[in-house]
Parts: structure tokens; sequence; C-alpha cells
């Protein structure tokens, strides 16, 4: 439904109920900065989508009376987390007390209340479904977890997935798979060549936030991985297996093991799509494992900028550089580039980013991008990049715009495309 006017303002009691504040319009953010909201950027709360208060912060709003800019004094301020194939707009604007603690790793959507209805500032930017909330029955999935753990009863990953990613974290891509339909998670890699900021698996004793995933602990085998992706590949509709999970390391760094399988698997079906989930760190490997048989990669970065990608990535022997090899390598052998693009209001849509991505695109003919919801605490991010003024951003919905325009031919969307839909009509060969 299309707003008449801005939405107002939620602020949270401490004691998990949230109200709204009607002398106070919602506002977002962008940066460091609270601004204002075009009404057609809000949209109805998504279902699997959460709100939460956020401890030692104050919202900001503009008072319905003055038009002024004040803090909602009545208690926390409240943030949604956006479920996946939608891209958030803005970020909740708040300001926080010098006691606050460091936030979670989760996303933090400007959210608001209009009508008898939760807003957030966001756009579905995906129509795949394939981790939409209502797609997903529980008793299915546990007929799946107890039938695969049957059919596989020594093999380390597939009781990896079903008892850490499925029932511990409920990954959407883990409930997928033993719904034996669609992307099937391979994880592969208990190391890392990064030191990621916001590393969902793995942060030191003596930081303020923690990983919210346990990291992978054993190196599988090639026989492992092969003896359940073969069936899923053979079996599930739109069917892609992927290494490169949020509860492992770097899968390049096991990309012999990688080469392996994949020589193994394709002598047993030329079914379904082979991708990996990378930092891209090792262009000679990515290389190496298009030859045996891969056809797509998925990038992850938070810049193109080094003087932003580098102090977040924190990368072990490699540089950005090594990334854009990668992706033009896989771009020249025939395969699908994409980034994953960790979207953050006011770097993301700068014009100094866009300028960066321009260049990016157009040496590694990139063919999508995957525009991600950044899982960090925005205050914390900024401070530690030391990032002060992020000069003229176009604000992200425009941003989207501004690049489409110059590269046409560009994907847009949050998951990686099944081989159907990289060959066939990529818009409307999606899962249903």
């Amino acid at each position: 439904m299309q707003l008449k006017q801005s939405p107002y303002i939620l602020y949270s009691d401490g004691k998990g109920n949230i109200f709204e504040d009607d002398s106070l319009y919602a506002l977002g953010r962008t940066g460091w900065d609270a601004v204002e909201v075009e009404l057609d950027s809000w949209v109805e709360l998504p279902e699997g989508g959460n709100l939460y208060e956020l401890p030692g912060r104050r919202g900001i709003g503009k008072d319905v009376l003055t038009g002024e800019l004040r803090l909602c004094e009545k208690g926390w301020a409240v943030a949604a987390f956006i479920p996946p194939a939608f891209t958030g707009l803005y970020i909740a604007p708040y300001e926080t007390l010098h006691d606050a603690p460091t936030l979670p790793l989760f996303c933090y959507t400007a959210a608001a209340w209009s009508d008898g209805q939760f807003y957030v500032t966001a756009v579905r930017i995906e129509k795949d479904i394939r981790q939409d909330k209502s797609g997903y029955n529980q008793e299915k999935i546990q007929n799946g977890v107890e039938n695969l753990m049957k059919a596989y009863p020594k093999n380390r990953l597939v009781k990896h997935l079903a008892n850490t990613c499925c029932n511990t974290y409920q990954c959407p891509a883990a409930r997928n798979f033993f719904l034996g339909r669609w992307e099937c998670p391979i994880p592969s890699s208990p190391a890392c060549n990064a030191n990621c900021l916001g590393c969902i698996s793995f942060q030191p004793e003596d930081e303020k936030i923690v990983s919210s995933h346990d990291r992978l602990t054993f190196k599988p085998s090639v026989e492992e991985i092969v003896e359940y992706t073969v069936p899923h590949l053979e079996t599930a509709p739109f069917p892609i297996i992927s290494w490169g999970q949020g509860c492992e390391g770097e899968p390049l760094l096991m990309w012999e093991t990688i080469e392996k399988s994949i020589i193994e698997i394709r002598k047993h079906t030329s079914k379904g799509s082979i991708n990996v989930n990378t930092n891209g760190s090792n262009p000679k490997a990515v290389k190496r494992l298009m030859e045996a048989g891969l056809n797509s990669i998925r990038v992850s970065l938070n810049s193109f900028r080094d003087q932003y990608y580098t102090p977040y990535y924190r990368p072990n022997n490699y540089e950005l550089k090594d990334l854009l090899e990668s992706l033009k390598i896989v771009t020249d052998m025939g395969g699908w580039a994409s980034i994953n693009y960790f979207v953050f209001p006011g770097t993301t849509d700068s014009e100094e980013e866009i300028e960066a991505l321009f260049k990016a695109i157009e040496y590694t003919k990139l063919n999508m991008i995957q525009w991600r919801n950044f899982n960090i605490d925005p205050d914390w991010y900024l401070t530690k990049l030391n990032i002060s003024d992020t000069g003229t951003c176009f604000g992200v919905k425009q941003a989207f715009n501004i690049i489409q325009e110059e590269f046409p031919k560009l994907k847009y969307g949050y998951f990686n495309p099944p081989i159907e839909r990289i060959k066939g009509d990529y818009d409307e060969s999606f899962a249903h």
C-alpha cells in the first residue's frame, strides 16, 4: 500500500514491547546522517522480517508540528531485519549513548508504523522465492533430515548440514537441501585468508562483537562431497551446488579438493550448476576450477575502493585487484560472474563508489550484482574504517537506476541463479 504521508517513528520499552510515537515522523539514515525518506521507499514489513530494539540508542525523528529533527526519548530506537530477496534502502537513524553496547551482526533497516502496519525502507530486488518464509514446512524439513541422515550415515558434511546448519541456525540453503530443492550448500574450508571485521563464523576473543555461527571444524573429503551432491543435481528442481557458506572460511584454500570434486561430479552427471562463493583471492585457483567444470562464481566485497575494502577484509597475501582478476577469468572462460555486494547506505551509493564499480564492471564484464544487506553495527563499521565524510551520495534506489542505465545487460538479484536461468529466460525462469 502506497503511503500518503510519512509513517511514525517506533521505539521499544526495553521489555520486548514496541510502540509508535505519533509526535515524530520516521526518518532514514545514510552514512552518519538522518534524512527524510521518499514515501515510495516505504513498504510493508515483508513476511520473515523482524523488528528489534537498539539498546543504548535513541531514535531520531522529524517533529510533526515543527518539522525539526529531535530524539525520541520514550525508549530505545527500533530497526528491522529484512528477509533475503529484499534490499534495504536506509539504515535506522539514531543517536548512540556513550555506554551503548556494540550491535550484533544483523542488518539495521529503518522501520516505522502507519495505519496498523509496520513499514520498512526496502525493495524486493529478487523474484526467486527460494528463501521466502512461506515456502518452509518444518515437518517436511525434519523428514528430509531424517531420510538423508539415514541415507548417508557416515557423511560428516551431511551431519554438519543437518545438525548445525539446518536444525541450529535454520540456514535457508540447508533447509532447501533437506527439502530436495534448488541450491545445495557444500561447506569445505575451516580456514580463511581474510580477517573480516564482520565475519559471522570467527571473531577474536578480545573483540566486542561475537560471531553468530560456529565455523566448520574439519576438511571434507572428495568422496563425502560427491556422495550427496550428485543425487541433488540429478533430482532437485533448478539444482545448484555451492561451495562457500557462512559456516566456513574461504573455499579457495581448499581448491584442490574442490577441483577433484567437480571432475568426479561431472563423471556422474551433467545436470545443474556448480558454483563457488568466495573472496576471489586466488585467480589461478579460479582458472583451474573453471577448467574442471565450474559454472559460476560469486565474489563478496563491501567496496571496490581499496581504502574501504582492505581495512574491512584485512586480507592475508592477496589484494583487491585479485578479486577483479578472478571475476574476469570466469567471464573470459564463458562462466557466470556475480558479486555479493554489501549494501551500506551512504557508502555503496556514493559517487566515488559508483565510479569504482563502473570501472570494475567494464574490466570484468560482470554478469550480476547480488545486492546484499550488510549485517553490521553501522557506527562501529564507519568508525573502524575511519569514515567521517561519505561525500556525495545518490540514495540506494537511485544508484540502482544509475548503474542499470549504464549497464543494461547487468542483472540484479539476491541469489545465485541456476543454470536454467542463466541460459534461458533470466527474469522468468526462477524457482517456484
